[in-house]
């Protein structure tokens, strides 16, 4: 299988919901849509400071990693500061394991070292991928643990190029 990488467009919106789902951990695109809390990392894809890559096979998507801007009143999971974008990232299950999350985070990170200080996001303290974010140089933002959605905990995790 041949990925290809290719920045994201507002036509892209459909590849931002599609990936939400599977970053979400839910089973269909109306459980997302229906949730409030989840329907800010995707609704209107391509205002400003909306940035991401998609990974495609032939056939599909298989792979996202974009960013919002969030506001101190309206924050995502992982808002640290309003001038500091937060990572949404989700491979699909078959793809997982094969290095299109790290070339996404690769990719993603060049381009907004470009334009941000920083970059934030939130992970589920069980997930394995935190390890990914730490080799590429997230840390945890001490006393972000929170009780996530489901029930488990999250913290947010941050990068700071200007460290």
């Amino acid at each position: 299988m041949t990925i290809h990488y290719r920045l994201l467009t507002p036509a892209d919106q459909s590849v931002c919901w599609e990936m939400l789902m599977h970053a979400a951990h839910e089973t269909n695109l109306e459980a997302v849509q229906s949730l409030p809390e989840l329907r800010g990392y995707a609704e209107n894809w391509g205002r400003d400071g909306d940035r991401g890559y998609g990974a495609f096979d032939d056939q599909r998507v298989v792979g996202a990693a974009w960013v919002r801007l969030w506001s101190a009143e309206h924050p995502g999971y992982g808002f640290v500061a309003e001038d500091i974008p937060e990572l949404a990232i989700a491979v699909i299950p078959d793809c997982r394991n094969q290095g299109v999350g790290t070339q996404l985070m690769k990719i993603l990170m060049a381009d907004l070292k470009q334009d941000f200080t920083g970059m934030s996001l939130s992970v589920r303290a069980n997930n394995p991928v935190a390890r990914l974010y730490e080799r590429l140089g997230f840390a945890p933002v001490p006393g972000s643990i929170v009780q996530n959605r489901t029930g488990s905990e999250s913290y947010t995790m941050l990068i700071n190029w200007n460290d």
